[in-house]
């Protein structure tokens, strides 16, 4: 009985580190002031399935990298307090996963991290923390739903089975900032 005591009473102190890990998006999804997004499985499938030459060795790999990805979710905000607390559930997942490269420029802290996947060039998550974006959106004109918006940190988490090497392509075809060190997968 006393084991059973402690094991109820380990599961309960355990459970809002549990939550928090699990949580944060769900947490602002409604708050004004985020910006979130997040995209589901069936988007996935959906996308997977436009008319794309199959032929095309690039489209082919682009559909597979489509199909392996279970869960795209962004969290945006200037708001500080969020910032904070967005900035403290990254430390808290730091143990699970490893950093795979940080970026900083002008005041801008970017950091990827991955979680293992089934082999070297596979990951089952895929998390990007940009933290410190004010220093360069203060003075930009980016305008949302007819508000002047500035950001301090962005966070991307991306789960599935997913190939670094097509994360790497994608995202330098997107022209993202640090994209291009991805393809040394946090090789020393």
């Amino acid at each position: 009985m006393k084991n059973k005591a402690i094991l109820f009473l380990m599961a309960i102190m355990l459970f809002p580190l549990t939550s928090m890990a699990q949580d944060i998006f769900s947490k602002y999804s409604e708050n004004p002031d985020v910006t979130y997004v997040s995209i589901k499985p069936k988007m996935f499938q959906m996308l997977a399935k436009m008319d794309i030459n199959s032929d095309d060795p690039e489209a082919q790999e682009y559909i597979n990298m489509v199909n392996s990805i279970t869960s795209f979710k962004v969290i945006t905000t200037d708001n500080k307090a969020i910032s904070a607390d967005v900035s403290k559930w990254v430390q808290s997942r730091k143990s699970s996963l490893e950093e795979l490269m940080e970026v900083k420029d002008d005041g801008v802290n970017m950091t990827f991290y991955v979680k293992q996947g089934r082999d070297e060039d596979h990951v089952s998550e895929f998390l990007m923390f940009v933290d410190g974006l004010s220093a360069i959106t203060k003075d930009a004109n980016i305008n949302m739903n007819g508000e002047k918006r500035e950001f301090e940190t962005v966070v991307v988490s991306l789960t599935g089975d997913i190939d670094l090497n097509q994360i790497s392509k994608l995202t330098q075809k997107m022209n993202i900032q640090g994209s291009e060190h991805l393809d040394k997968k946090g090789k020393k």
